[in-house]
């Protein structure tokens, strides 16, 4: 059995390539049931989730992965996810390559992002803005630039000193980039909007948005989380990467409709439909969209074929 580690993820999972691997497997037939949460309880701290998330192509690969969420991890200096992901044989059940779950969830989690931002932003969209500045903010922009023309990125953050040390990786890579000093105005400029926080209160509001917008919400996955208003919600057309998993779990979703501001049913369309061609994605220039992720073991599995595939034959 292969141990692929976070290097050899980063090594072989570019960021279009992964995306195209996505897009594959949303359209082609995968059985992806409900994912298994359990909560950990914590004396004096919020609450940890361990996720088991299972997922097969048959008779190709099956795979599972096992993941631990501990919110006030990056407060002591450590990812706030933790895991593992098993990826076997589809035809014999034979284990085949055991990687590491942080790494390749953070991948396909940003991949996914820019996988619906394909469909669902503006083709010519050029500035970026990164709300969080946790793991996920340092891919995020690699990931969208990989599908659409990113020029400019702003970083806001709670914590200013965080915000800055994104955006100076940022330019490292080449990008305009600077920590956004005012969240009104940096959401008002931007084409598109990436939450990548654990927030519980709204931090980016509806009326701020301008026409074309698209708001890219990936951070919250608990009902009490939410990252956007119910205005935001409301004056978009909303996208999902499974129906069920943000109907169950996305309080950026579950609290405009126990508000009565949207239904189930505003959900236009799910990444399947989108990388199916049932669904056309963005309809008008002016139009604002919408994409909630929550996270779906379809985006594990995709993401560990190519990298297993690619450990084994590296040509």
């Amino acid at each position: 059995m292969e141990l692929i580690n976070a290097e050899q993820i980063r090594r072989h999972l570019d960021w279009r390539q992964t995306i195209d691997a996505l897009e594959r497997m949303f359209a082609a037939p995968c059985t992806a049931p409900p994912r298994h949460h359990h909560t950990i309880t914590l004396d004096g701290r919020e609450d940890a989730t361990m996720l088991l998330m299972p997922a097969w192509a048959a008779d190709r690969y099956v795979g599972v992965k096992v993941a631990n969420v501990y919110p006030d991890n990056p407060s002591r200096g450590l990812p706030a996810i933790h895991g593992s992901y098993l990826l076997m044989n589809g035809t014999t059940g034979e284990p085949l390559a055991l990687l590491d779950g942080g790494e390749l969830t953070a991948r396909r989690t940003v991949c996914a992002s820019a996988l619906a931002a394909r469909y669902l932003s503006r083709a010519e969209s050029r500035k970026l803005l990164i709300v969080g500045s946790g793991r996920l903010s340092l891919f995020i922009g690699l990931a969208h630039r990989a599908v659409r023309p990113i020029e400019s990125i702003s970083v806001w953050g709670r914590n200013r000193e965080h915000a800055e040390a994104v955006a100076r990786s940022y330019r490292q890579a080449g990008f305009e980039a600077a920590a956004a000093a005012d969240l009104e105005s940096a959401s008002g400029d931007a084409d598109i909007i990436s939450c990548v926080t654990m927030s519980t209160q709204p931090l980016v509001l509806g009326r701020w948005l301008k026409p074309g917008a698209h708001l890219d919400l990936i951070g919250g996955f608990r009902p009490h989380m939410r990252e956007v208003d119910s205005d935001a919600v409301a004056r978009s057309t909303i996208f999902a990467d499974t129906r069920e998993g943000v109907l169950g779990e996305a309080g950026d979703l579950l609290i405009p409709i126990a508000e009565g501001r949207i239904n189930a049913a505003s959900i236009a369309a799910e990444l399947r439909d989108l990388a199916s061609s049932a669904h056309p994605g963005r309809t008008g220039t002016s139009e604002i969209t919408l994409f909630k992720s929550v996270g779906t073991a379809i985006e594990d599995l995709a993401a560990a074929i190519l990298c297993y595939e690619r450990c084994i034959n590296p040509t």
